[in-house]
């Protein structure tokens, strides 16, 4: 019970010192970590590998991600793109369907983009959207970080859902099929949660460049720097494919390589470049644009490292092996993979560890917990996606992505981001269990 108490006083250290003592995230993460180290009985060796691979590990892997994505919004708000862009989309849909429209956006990008990375290449769009319609940064942010979440966790080709389908043996096309149902079923209570309660939460929008003077881009220029990388990622997603549709040669070699969030978001930034009607020594500098960019991501970046830190504490001290043994219950059916994902979720913060986790252990149990007919295997992904979506908290580095991206503290993204994606997975369950029920 190391575990449980090591993780208890970690998480009451981070709400308190962020919240109450107002003490950099950062420090108290890293703080957070270490104190959870020494509870839990880790080794010195196991505190520097999980040191080095849980901040290394992010920061690799989302690192320049977040930072090519942080430019390319940088320069459509400097640019003007982000009003062009604001004006097509709200007189394409009008002002008071805001919510859903960044509920749908989140929900179409996040299907080939990781989380971190879409919320990142719309952010800027939102808050544009959002300052022009007159609503609730709290609730419009909310909504695209729940569409984004809905899809990450629950539809192919995200590689959580296409990894637990091979684990379980589940038909790829099924789950899509009912991942795409479920998932967007479930967002529709998080619609009136973010219209009636997180709309009420105050933040200001911070976009001091919001308005632009002169010359603005065309809807073209405006538009690539976000969907190129969008469409090469879709690319590469769909040559990655089981069953190879665009076969095995040079060209998708190419695809595969463009298509990485890496190479494709430079693509982005990229494209970014040319917004401006002619280039000036500002939009490059330290003390202009690029220096602009660069001084917003900073902080980002230290913060999602720690929580990367955080989560691989976690992972490395033992505590997933102590739910494994724990909280093995025949009997419980597709509750069991739900609990367990979102256990799992909860205590580590990464959605792909706790959907990937799950199913290795469920799928040696699929008969004693009677699921494992074909359809009950397809709806036992699905279960394993709903758990791992709640709740996203402070360990997870999507959950600091949202909140420093947004000027939200530690209190506003409790109320949106945890608690909303704690009703879509419950919805989405539920979702689950009536299908289940009724075909």
């Amino acid at each position: 019970m190391q575990y449980v108490l090591g993780l208890t006083i970690s998480l009451v250290l981070i709400i308190i010192g962020i919240v109450k003592w107002r003490i950099h995230p950062f420090l108290v993460l890293i703080a957070a970590s270490l104190l959870y180290a020494a509870v839990s009985g880790m080794s010195f060796e196991l505190i520097l590998d999980a040191i080095n691979q849980g901040f290394g590990g992010v920061i690799g892997s989302i690192g320049l991600v977040i930072i090519f994505g942080v430019i390319i919004g940088t320069f459509l708000e400097h640019s003007g793109g982000a009003w062009v862009l604001a004006d097509k989309i709200l007189g394409w849909v009008g002002h008071r369907s805001l919510y859903f429209s960044m509920i749908l956006a989140g929900y179409i990008v996040s299907i080939p983009v990781f989380c971190d990375s879409g919320f990142v290449m719309l952010s800027a769009l939102n808050k544009t959207l959002t300052k022009q319609a007159g609503a609730s940064l709290a609730a419009s942010s909310g909504a695209l970080a729940l569409g984004l979440m809905a899809t990450h966790v629950m539809v192919p080709p995200t590689p959580g859902p296409i990894a637990a389908a091979g684990l379980i043996g589940a038909d790829l096309g099924a789950v899509a099929v009912w991942g795409v149902l479920v998932s967007f079923l479930a967002l529709l209570p998080c619609f009136f949660f973010l219209k009636y309660y997180a709309a009420k939460i105050p933040l200001e929008i911070n976009l001091e460049t919001l308005v632009s003077s002169g010359p603005k881009p065309s809807l073209i220029k405006a538009t690539l720097p976000i969907l190129l990388p969008i469409i090469l990622i879709l690319a590469k997603s769909i040559a990655d494919y089981p069953t190879h549709p665009l076969g095995s040669n040079a060209l998708v070699s190419v695809i595969q390589f463009v298509g990485t969030p890496i190479i494709a978001l430079m693509f982005g930034m990229l494209m970014a470049f040319f917004l401006p009607k002619k280039w000036e020594q500002n939009h490059f500098s330290s003390q202009g644009w690029m220096g602009n960019a660069l001084r917003t991501v900073a902080p980002i970046l230290l913060i999602t490292g720690a929580g990367g830190v955080f989560g691989k504490m976690i992972q490395l001290s033992g505590m997933i092996d102590f739910l494994k043994d724990t909280f093995y219950f025949a009997g419980l059916g597709l509750l069991f993979p739900f609990c367990l994902a979102a256990l799992l979720k909860t205590a580590q913060g990464s959605s792909t560890v706790a959907i990937i986790t799950t199913a290795s252990i469920v799928s040696s149990m699929l008969v004693l917990l009677g699921i494992d007919t074909e359809l009950l295997k397809v709806l036992t992904v699905l279960a394993i996606g709903a758990g791992a979506a709640c709740i996203s908290h402070a360990n997870d580095s999507f959950f600091w992505v949202v909140t420093q991206m947004t000027g939200m503290n530690v209190k506003q993204g409790n109320q949106v981001v945890s608690i909303g994606t704690g009703i879509f997975g419950l919805t989405a369950m539920f979702i689950i269990y009536l299908i289940s029920f009724f075909i």
